[in-house]
């Protein structure tokens, strides 16, 4: 077990949208305040999607990001991670463009194409402010498209910028994916593992499934990857104490849940940061920082991006 374990905290994300939470950032300044109250919280990581300030939509453009990675890059020395995945509705031709742009030290990206469900929802949220919002949760037809194609053109894109991934694993098959571009020569270890349990689509949160893919990416991976998990919803924190517990990272924050604890919204991604670090130090271990973090990643380092 080591003894430092790196928080990630993702920051806005796709799923949610605006009328589900007052606290949710949506314009730039929101959500580089909520980035570094987050790391200034313990967060070594910061995951970033951007959105339309007017409408709160995604928008996976370059030119999103740009108020964004510069400004969150002066006030902390945070790991900024960008997501490749954007939202499931977007071409992969859209969802690399920012951090093609932008070189990271780290991207996300998703190990498979799968249903996504995000209209389980609609049972919880009722009243919308842009006309967006309904359509897009409840569309059933949704396939999250990340095909062998799709995955080994975002590595390639991004090979030579030095960006490293958090590769976000929803099931089994994606650990068995990863495995295949690492027997491929096309990504090399360390690697970040990031198990997602509990949204719809995707393997559930049961402690045997997240003890089934803990015990995959061993016997795939061995000693040459780092295991971090994240609960959707209101999974979020026993999922983090699971990981905690047995060794692994963690990954919080608006994106992944909108919830402090039952009934109680989380007022930001700090606040879930802070409830994370508590565990993690009850249990003996400490928050990376963000230059641990880089150690064990192996990555680059904040110098050598482009922003």
């Amino acid at each position: 077990m080591s003894e430092h374990c790196i928080i990630t905290a993702a920051i806005t994300g796709a799923i949610h949208t605006p009328s589900m939470s007052d606290f949710l950032p949506v314009a730039p300044e929101e959500i580089v305040q909520h980035a570094v109250d987050a790391a200034r919280a313990g967060a070594a990581v910061v995951h970033l999607h951007a959105r339309n300030p007017e409408n709160g939509r995604p928008d996976q453009s370059a030119e999103a990001f740009a108020p964004i990675l510069p400004a969150i890059r002066e006030r902390t020395d945070a790991v900024i991670n960008i997501t490749t995945g954007g939202a499931p509705t977007m071409s992969v031709m859209e969802r690399v463009r920012p951090a093609a742009k932008w070189k990271p030290e780290l991207a996300s990206l998703n190990m498979g194409s799968m249903n996504f469900g995000l209209f389980g929802m609609l049972g919880r949220f009722t009243d919308f402010r842009h006309n967006w919002e309904r359509d897009y949760l409840a569309d059933k037809g949704i396939i999250f498209r990340n095909t062998f194609e799709d995955i080994e053109f975002i590595l390639t894109a991004l090979r030579g910028a030095g960006t490293r991934f958090e590769f976000e694993c929803y099931d089994t098959a994606h650990l068995y994916n990863l495995a295949h571009f690492a027997d491929s020569g096309l990504v090399e270890p360390p690697f970040l593992v990031q198990t997602v349990f509990g949204l719809m689509g995707g393997i559930g949160a049961h402690p045997e499934d997240v003890a089934h893919m803990k015990r995959t990416a061993d016997r795939l991976f061995g000693t040459e990857y780092l295991w971090s998990a994240l609960g959707a919803g209101r999974n979020q924190m026993g999922i983090a104490a699971t990981s905690a517990a047995r060794g692994g990272h963690v990954r919080v924050g608006l994106e992944d849940s909108l919830w402090l604890g039952p009934g109680q919204f989380a007022e930001s991604s700090a606040q879930q940061v802070e409830r994370a670090r508590g565990i993690i130090e009850a249990l003996g271990r400490s928050a990376a920082t963000p230059d641990q973090a880089r150690g064990l990643l192996g990555l680059k380092g904040g110098n050598s991006v482009g922003f």
